[in-house]
């Protein structure tokens, strides 16, 4: 039976000849010198020169950078080795550039010596045209993808995440790299984490959207492990027939703190109606009445029983007293009257005072550094320097060390105030500057929330921490002149 398959042998020059001579690509052969010897039909349209013009010269008319760069190609075919799939940029008759897919070999002769070089060369401009437009639009959606305000996190079918912009990683705590290959419910905390996976593949089973183009608030779990309130937006889309999925969060914390400070500012509008009654109505008479109760005691004879039951008596009107008062500065924070404060002599002068009261009679106080004048309302500040020299005496139980250091800066100066004491638990920590919270038996638990906002009136900022040595480190921030 004859085979049709392929052609006989004394026909496959013609065959081989057709082959070259018709294929898409161009196929060259050189001499050792790198002049053409034959130039096919795919040479003639990739490069724009016929084979009249191009036999007898040699390739380095195609080079950027002539027989320069054509030289070490050619030293490589003719040591015989070969050349696989090199992309390259060649020059067309009519001077446009065109990039190219190549591969060379050498020829050799019957004795096995090279005489030549062959070399297919394929045009893939129109690749790398597609190309470059890809990597345009990649790069330009990147760039959108990566200024955007709002973390963005692309998963596929599975969970895994593909795509973690910038501003997911500042919201989260992880980079791009580390999250890349790792399911999303890694940026869940449980019980979220478990159900997230049984939530993928009902949608994907059912169909049944609960959250795509819907959106809900959910809780995010940072690296460090903490946790933030989100806004979660799904868009589904496919390319290939592959589903994958876009999630845009918003992190609710600004809004659920503005939130806050508003039901803040509204519980304080009212505290300040019903301080304004109190100091009206409860205020002056309690004047009065201690007036009286000293009365009274003064005429008590000497040695009398009753004696301390009055001395009792007046110190729990001074502590109603003290109440009040705390409740009217806490309520109606006034506006600070602002001026050059000296912030070393303001803290010397405050220990000064508090050093003769009996709290602080086995408190030993050092002070350390200095800075140049602050914007603030000393008087204000002193009720803070108070607040905060008493608390340290209290929690040393009157008994210990309380270091002050003075640093300055270009635009804001620290106080940091620094006590021997016992420390504070981080659960009494969270609910330091609650209103009305203290650990202490009296006490109006105003202190450090006055202490706070009257720092915040003057553009400062108050921070507690307790090392794991012991003791209490306050931090206030106050700005420059």
């Amino acid at each position: 039976m004859p085979n049709d398959t392929f052609p006989s042998p004394d026909t496959t020059p013609a065959f081989l000849a057709a082959l070259v001579e018709y294929t898409d690509d161009g196929v060259v052969s050189t001499d050792l010198s790198g002049k053409v010897r034959t130039w096919n039909a795919g040479a003639e349209r990739i490069f724009g020169y016929t084979s009249k013009e191009m036999v007898g010269r040699t390739l380095s008319i195609l080079m950027p950078g002539g027989t320069g760069a054509f030289t070490p190609v050619l030293d490589r075919l003719r040591a015989g080795e070969q050349l696989d799939r090199i992309e390259a940029v060649r020059i067309a008759k009519d001077g446009r550039l065109v990039h190219v897919s190549l591969m060379g070999t050498a020829v050799r002769d019957g004795n096995g010596q090279v005489v030549g070089a062959l070399a297919v060369i394929r045009d893939i401009s129109a690749q790398k045209r597609s190309d470059l437009q890809r990597e345009a639009t990649e790069a330009r959606w990147r760039a959108i993808i990566d200024s955007a305000v709002d973390a963005i996190v692309v998963i596929d079918v599975r969970g895994r995440i593909e795509a973690f912009n910038r501003s997911a990683e500042r919201m989260f705590g992880y980079t791009e790299e580390e999250m890349i290959g790792r399911t999303v419910n890694t940026l869940m905390p449980s019980p979220y984490r478990e159900e997230h996976d049984g939530y993928l593949m009902r949608y994907l089973h059912t169909g049944e959207q609960r959250i795509i183009g819907i959106g809900r608030e959910v809780t995010g779990l940072r690296k460090d492990g903490s946790t933030l309130p989100v806004h979660l937006s799904v868009g589904e889309w496919q390319v290939g027939g592959e589903r994958h999925f876009t999630g845009i969060l918003h992190d609710l914390t600004p809004r659920m703190q503005l939130e806050e400070r508003l039901r803040e500012q509204t519980a304080l509008a009212r505290l300040g109606e019903m301080a304004a009654v109190i100091a009206h109505e409860i205020k002056n008479p309690l004047a009065a009445v201690r007036g009286a109760i000293q009365v009274i005691g003064g005429r008590l004879p000497a040695g009398s029983k009753d004696a301390p039951v009055v001395k009792e008596i007046v110190a729990r009107l001074d502590a109603l007293n003290d109440l009040i008062k705390d409740l009217l500065l806490f309520a109606r924070t006034p506006q600070p009257r602002v001026g050059s404060v000296a912030v070393l002599a303001l803290i010397q002068m405050t220990l000064e005072l508090l050093s003769k009261d009996p709290s602080f009679a086995g408190v030993r106080t050092l002070v350390a550094g200095d800075a140049p004048l602050i914007k603030g309302d000393a008087e204000l500040l002193k009720i803070v320097l108070q607040n905060l020299f008493i608390n340290a005496a209290q929690a040393m139980q009157g008994h210990g060390e309380i270091r002050v250091t003075i640093v300055p800066g270009d635009t804001i100066h620290e106080v940091h105030v620094i006590d021997t004491g016992p420390g504070i638990p981080s659960d009494v920590r969270e609910k330091l500057f609650r209103p009305f919270f203290t650990t202490k038996s009296r006490g109006t638990g105003l202190g450090l929330s006055i202490a706070r906002r009257l720092l915040e009136a003057h553009g400062g900022s108050i921070a507690v921490a307790s090392p794991e040595g012991g003791g209490t480190h306050v931090t206030v921030t106050l700005p420059a002149l």
